[in-house]
């Protein structure tokens, strides 16, 4: 496997890989230098077999999205808009309960939930979009609210950041969804999403989470002002993290999409980029089981190109996703069952359904 690698200054890093000694930022700046990318996802694909085999994973979920109304105004999101702006929408509860009802049928296991900051919104609001979900399916796992999210609650409820998880977790709550960090970059958070909580306080709330008992995904957003240093930070921080409480279930990069927002002149993230990204996080990451290649970011078919580059899960039929297809993304809104299954068989992995914490189904 080691003829694979064409770029010399990789021959130390694969030894480190087949070796099973962790790789350093160094090296990771190494990897994103080099245009080696089929070396590159030899090696991380040599780590995803190591891990998992054939098996590709895939979940039964349904997005619900309870508002775009959103007080922070990041830079490079289409979703949002303030009160009053045209295509700005809350839903009710009885809004929340027919989106269920009319999916009744289908059998789904996980509920992936998230929204603005949409500061009209009272505690309860939150608690009853939980119990509701939990009243139309109560076998379902809900996995909802970001750290930012769970910041503001905690900031609205008047309560502890600890007993705002508490009582979240009560009414439902059992995971997490690893968006809101985007980069852990002071830098970048400056110059895109300064109204957003810091790197420092989202990693203070994830381990407040994982304390509690609730896992949850980590992402990083590229492809927009970051740099190549930024993103090996952002891999370490998350690591490190991982060390300490090993409450992440999953990594996702999310390759970020500029139409419509106010990054406009931003070109979008190549194939070549996608894919090194996800062998990167691999490599790097390996102290996470699991590294996604998010179908409705990247699109389908370069999700399934991945599963070869250090990927070993296409996230789920997500059902209705609205933030990214805002963006811009011509991906699917939603894929059935079957059609994430013939993607993964295709390609020549064996297609594997699984609960929200990869208990196979």
């Amino acid at each position: 496997m080691e003829d694979m690698i064409t770029d010399n200054q990789l021959k130390g890093i694969s030894e480190k890989v087949f070796s099973g000694i962790r790789l350093d930022a160094d090296d990771a700046l190494l990897l994103y230098k080099s245009n080696d990318i089929i070396g590159i996802g030899h090696l991380a694909d040599f780590v995803r077999r190591k891990r998992h085999g054939k098996k590709a994973f895939f979940v039964y979920n349904q997005h619900l999205n309870y508002t775009n109304v959103c007080i922070n105004h990041c830079r490079f999101c289409a979703y949002s808009r303030s009160k009053g702006q045209p295509g700005a929408f809350t839903l009710t509860i009885e809004d929340v309960r027919k989106k269920l009802s009319d999916r009744i049928a289908e059998p789904i296991t996980e509920i992936h939930m998230v929204g603005g900051i949409n500061p009209e919104l009272p505690f309860e609001y939150y608690l009853d979009l939980l119990k509701t979900i939990k009243e139309i399916r109560a076998d379902v796992t809900i996995k909802a609210f970001t750290a930012v999210e769970i910041d503001h609650l905690a900031g609205i409820s008047g309560l502890s950041l600890e007993k705002t998880i508490d009582i979240l977790k009560g009414a439902g709550l059992e995971m997490i969804p690893g968006g809101g960090a985007e980069v852990l970059s002071a830098r970048v958070r400056d110059k895109l999403f300064p109204r957003k909580i810091g790197h420092d306080r989202w990693l203070e709330v994830i381990t407040k989470i994982h304390s509690a008992g609730l896992t949850s995904n980590a992402t990083m957003l590229y492809g927009h002002i970051e740099t190549l240093e930024e993103r090996v930070k952002h891999f370490i921080r998350l690591r490190s993290l991982q060390d300490k409480t090993n409450g992440f279930t999953a990594f996702i990069p999310l390759a970020f999409h500029s139409q419509n927002t106010l990054l406009m002149d931003i070109a979008s993230t190549t194939a070549f980029e996608d894919l090194k990204n996800i062998a990167i996080a691999r490599l790097m990451l390996d102290n996470f089981d699991h590294i996604k290649a998010y179908w409705v970011m990247i699109g389908e078919k370069l999700a399934q190109t991945a599963l070869a580059f250090g990927a070993d899960d296409l996230d789920g039929t997500i059902i209705e996703e609205k933030i990214t297809h805002m963006a811009g993304a011509t991906s699917s809104k939603g894929l059935t069952r079957q059609k994430i299954r013939d993607m993964i068989q295709s390609a020549g992995w064996e297609a594997v359904e699984r609960d929200s914490f990869y208990n196979e189904i």
